[in-house]
């Protein structure tokens, strides 16, 4: 079988709404044949907190907490539950939907993808499996989750090792192409992800909090020693590379390209209009 070249990018350290707006930007560039496939690795600075799409600002999210921590604030172009990325590598995957790799199903296509960040973990030494929902229960909290927080349950085919969520992604498909993007944790605190979530109590907050820890894991809880950024770019580089039969050729990004994505993330991602959009 041929192995088909695809880009490898890393970003480094951005700002939210930039790692946001380039994501957007890597996906229109492909639609418009501009670039292959993609797979690219990113860090935030400073931290940040990501909404879902669909997710109601005012509701969830405390605002000033979030603002007193330093954290920068941003909205998704994906789904899913707030993610405060911090102490983490993120990545992002860019294809077509018609791509032969990819399923026609969201459920499927998050299994082939994810394929490449299992194989990651375990070479990493973890005992990593997928995360199959098959109570009535563990899907009613899928469908009605109890907290905005993402890591608070694992949804189809994310990464669990011993039952706790190691790995959060989230998807969506715009005008025929697929972006997946999700966060690998090395170490996260709980304090301040819990003070950025709005709580009808203090005695809920003290009670999500504490099952969180037994729903969610860093790789410092995993590990002996946490795997350093660069090797966790290299064990999931690799990683996808095997599970899609693929080869990563790494690209910088022209100042063109740069250009476009800063000037989207001013225009749309550090917006109050898209921020607050709901």
């Amino acid at each position: 079988m041929n192995v088909e070249t695809w880009l490898y990018i890393d970003s480094g350290k951005q700002s939210p709404a930039f790692n946001m707006a380039l994501d957007e930007k890597l996906m229109d560039w492909h639609r418009e044949g501009e670039i292959p496939p993609v797979v690219r690795f990113y860090e935030w600075k400073p931290a940040g907190l990501s909404l879902g799409y669909f997710q109601r600002i005012h509701k969830d999210i405390n605002i000033e907490m979030v603002t007193a921590h330093g954290a920068g604030l941003v909205r998704r172009p994906t789904g899913g539950r707030a993610v405060l990325h911090d102490d983490e590598l993120t990545y992002s995957f860019i294809a077509e939907e018609s791509h032969p790799l990819m399923p026609a199903s969201v459920t499927e296509a998050y299994r082939v993808i994810s394929q490449g960040l299992l194989n990651g973990f375990r070479s990493l030494g973890l005992d990593a499996q997928f995360s199959i929902p098959e109570t009535e229960r563990e899907k009613a909290e899928l469908r009605n989750p109890r907290s905005a927080v993402c890591f608070d349950a694992p949804s189809w085919y994310e990464m669990v090792v011993n039952g706790r969520k190691i790995a959060g992604s989230a998807q969506t498909r715009q005008r025929g192409i697929i972006l997946q993007h999700g966060s690998i944790i090395r170490t996260f605190d709980e304090e301040k992800l819990f003070d950025m979530f709005n709580f009808s109590s203090e005695r809920l907050r003290r009670r999500m909090q504490q099952g969180f820890k037994t729903k969610a894991a860093p790789l410092s809880e995993l590990m002996e020693h946490p795997a350093t950024i660069d090797e966790l770019k290299t064990a999931f580089r690799k990683g996808f590379e095997e599970a899609l039969n693929i080869h990563l050729e790494p690209y910088e990004l022209t100042s063109s390209q740069l250009e476009e994505a800063a000037a989207l993330a001013e225009e749309k991602y550090a917006s109050e209009k898209w921020t607050y959009k709901y």
